[in-house]
């Protein structure tokens, strides 16, 4: 018989995989979705700054979240 695997649940400080560089997500080259297409339109909104371009990829918008929202003060770090 073989040991058993190990359960990261069972682990003290498990590492996380909630967060991945975008640049290394298998479908980052995919166009975004209409969530992020809403999202990123509401954060140049707040943000005072040009609606995204059309096209961007998963990835691209992922990134341009991730500025928009240290430059309205909705950056998780930033408090």
């Amino acid at each position: 018989m073989s040991a058993a695997l190990p359960n990261p649940k069972l682990e003290a400080h498990p590492g996380s995989n909630t967060e991945k560089d975008p640049d290394e997500w298998v479908s980052g080259d995919e166009p975004m979705t209409g969530a992020q297409s809403s999202y990123l339109t509401t954060l140049c909104e707040e943000a005072g700054v040009q609606a995204p371009p059309a096209g961007l990829s998963k990835a691209e918008a992922s990134k341009m979240i991730d500025e928009l929202k240290a430059q309205v003060g909705l950056d998780k770090d930033a408090r």
